[in-house]
């Protein structure tokens, strides 16, 4: 009986050393979440998720596996209406969002409310990207409806990064008939207005004239103008162009900055669906929490995007960005609703003026 007892002792003994072994070094939870996300994005989620995954585990003991979608931001906006299920999204703008959660109903209306800054933890604007030694001599947005340039910029239709492209040109015109963009659409005179935009619509239809490739998004029109040589001038993210002057050193290119341009605010949310069904609430939220913290921050400048807190940022990292005139879809368009509706709907203007420009 007693020699029964010893053996019984250390056989529990043993399991629970078993136990305690097996648990060593294991995180208490383990999670998978999937961030959609646009096409200039990929160099900088890619350093951003080792940094969270690595900090999560340290703070939670609790790992999270980050998967990775990118393409233009309306295709990639389309797939997650359609059934693609995104934990997290990080789009080129705002109405991509919202159709989402009117579509779809998985993100809360209220989205843009959760986090700093309207959610959206960095922004950028649009430059252009020149050939070595700006061969054509392009300095500002007029330039581009010249007869003798060639220009490369993605599809409104499927990015998100050609419609801040087409609305930057748009603007530019706005502000160079009016002279101001306050007071916004609806409060100026509407006769004054009409006439300007008319002529941002004659500018912007001839500036599409001169568009010899419309790909499906920013990486892409990137490909077509830096490997496959083709155009005058990109238009392009402010990130995207720098990427490719200081990592792609054989690219053979220069960024021009415009005398003015538009801020493009890139934004998040979390998909309340999804993430709910799939019990990782507090992971997705956190994902996109951290990108507001101090070393999220540098990273993210780091990265060409500019900061919310700039504060947060090397100052060597700030310095590499361009002060220029920068206006908001606010100030020149009303809202991205408006600006859609107008524009980017079906029969909208660029529809209409792409159309008379093919």
């Amino acid at each position: 009986m007693k020699r029964s007892y010893v053996v019984l002792c250390r056989c529990a003994a043993l399991l629970i050393c078993l136990g305690i072994c097996c648990g060593c070094g294991s995180p208490a939870r383990q999670v998978e979440l999937l961030n959609v996300s646009y096409d200039p994005t990929r160099e900088f989620y890619q350093q951003y998720n080792a940094w969270f995954t690595r900090t999560w585990e340290e703070e939670k003991d609790s790992r999270v596996l980050i998967r990775q979608s990118h393409g233009g931001s309306g295709k990639q906006a389309r797939s997650v209406i359609d059934g693609l299920e995104a934990h997290v999204v990080t789009l080129a703008l705002a109405y991509d969002i919202d159709g989402i959660a009117e579509h779809t109903g998985l993100i809360s209306p209220a989205w843009q409310t959760r986090l700093p800054h309207n959610s959206a933890p960095y922004t950028s604007t649009i430059v252009f990207l020149v050939r070595k030694g700006n061969p054509k001599q392009i300095r500002d947005w007029e330039d581009l409806v010249r007869p003798d340039v060639e220009v490369i910029t993605p599809n409104p239709a499927t990015s998100g990064g050609a419609r801040w492209n087409y609305l930057a040109a748009w603007g530019y015109a706005l502000l160079k008939e009016l002279g101001t963009l306050s007071p916004p659409p609806g409060d100026a005179d509407s006769a004054v207005r009409d006439a300007a935009e008319e002529k941002a619509r004659d500018f912007v239809s001839r500036l599409y004239k001169n568009v010899s490739v419309l790909d499906s998004g920013a990486r892409a029109s990137t490909t077509t103008f830096i490997q496959r040589g083709i155009g005058d001038v990109l238009l392009t993210w402010e990130n995207e162009a720098f990427l490719a002057v200081e990592v792609m050193a054989q690219s053979g290119v220069e960024i021009v900055v415009p005398s003015v341009s538009i801020l493009t605010e890139p934004t998040v949310a979390w998909v309340d669906g999804v993430v709910e069904k799939r019990g990782t609430l507090s992971e997705a939220r956190a994902y996109l929490e951290y990108l507001y913290r101090p070393e999220a921050q540098r990273l993210i400048a780091r990265h060409y995007f500019r900061p919310c807190t700039p504060e947060y940022a090397d100052p060597q990292d700030m310095q590499r960005f361009a002060a220029l005139r920068l206006f908001t879809i606010e100030e020149a368009f009303g809202s991205w609703r408006a600006a859609h509706e107008k524009h980017f709907a079906q029969d909208g203007v660029f529809e209409t003026l792409f159309k008379g420009a093919s």
